[in-house]
């Protein structure tokens, strides 16, 4: 979808009177008309009474309410006439059409998707956006629905985001789903935007609420988290272990503690692994003999 290929309104500043004095006026010519209607008995009077009752009456159809981060978008015969944004009780001729348009900050949830990933893995996948209208105009007169237009566009864009990145493997550098979870959560706020635009909405935050495998597949990928792990504690004790044993052999020659062959050293040292290595206790072996 591009902006250019849709015909934008724009929002603009509408006419409209102050609500509370021409209240007052038109009860108080309501009352007046009422009271010589009653009162004078001459024909003119009666009809100059009755008609300042209907002027009066058909004026009251003309104002209406803003509240607070509102607005009402104005149309006169289909044709958009502008947006009034002053609060409280406002005055427009009656036959000017009037739309409310909430402009507060919105929160939504959006469903769980269940989407293939970039390595082809089935996800779930869900997103938490906060977003406003930004334009009266192009929300009310460019899209059919604002809001069930946002949730789609919500959904389109983490499609497209799942289908552009692995889940949590990947090549040395790319982004993931779940590692890089600031970077994702951006480029998602950035993509809702442009989508959104062309409705006068826009995102201030956008968040992934839920991420996880799909059932058919989250036991094979525990397994292989599993197996990660274990894979890296093991590195992590093989590098350690050979510290030590590089350290002892060091200090044993430096110290002048014993003479060891090549032989002998090689022994220690696989020894040493072993105790250092191993998942259990290592059971100790008393030499009471000679070690040649």
């Amino acid at each position: 979808m591009t902006n250019e290929n849709i015909s934008q309104s724009k929002e603009r500043k509408a006419t409209s009177l102050p609500g509370i004095p021409l209240f007052l006026i038109f009860v108080i010519a309501i009352i007046f008309s009422i009271f010589t209607f009653i009162t004078k008995g001459d024909e003119t009077f009666a009809i100059l009474g009755a008609v300042l009752i209907g002027l009066g009456s058909f004026g009251m159809a003309g104002f209406y309410s803003v509240q607070p981060n509102q607005a009402v978008a104005t149309t006169l015969f289909g044709a958009y006439r502008g947006t009034d944004r002053n609060e409280g009780l406002r005055w427009v001729w009656p036959w000017i059409g009037r739309k409310k348009i909430s402009m507060r900050v919105r929160n939504v949830t959006s469903d769980k998707l269940k989407v293939n990933d970039k390595d082809g893995n089935p996800i779930e996948i869900a997103a938490n956006v906060v977003w406003r209208v930004k334009d009266s105009a192009q929300a009310l007169f460019d899209v059919d629905n604002y809001e069930s237009f946002c949730l789609i566009e919500i959904d389109t864009a983490l499609r497209d985001i799942t289908a552009h990145y692995a889940y949590d493997h990947s090549e040395e550098g790319e982004l993931t789903l779940r590692g890089h979870a600031e970077e994702v959560a951006a480029l998602l706020g950035e993509r809702l935007n442009a989508r959104l635009s062309v409705g006068g909405m826009m995102v201030d935050e956008a968040r992934i609420s839920h991420l996880a495998y799909s059932a058919e597949i989250a036991g094979a990928m525990l397994k292989r988290q599993q197996a990660q792990a274990v894979i890296s504690a093991r590195q992590l004790i093989v590098a350690g272990a050979v510290g030590m044993v590089e350290m002892a052999l060091h200090q044993l020659s430096e110290r002048d503690v014993v003479h060891l062959d090549e032989e002998r050293k090689a022994q220690m040292v696989a020894n040493l692994l072993v105790v250092l290595c191993s998942d259990k206790d290592a059971q100790p072996v008393l030499n009471t003999g000679s070690i040649y």
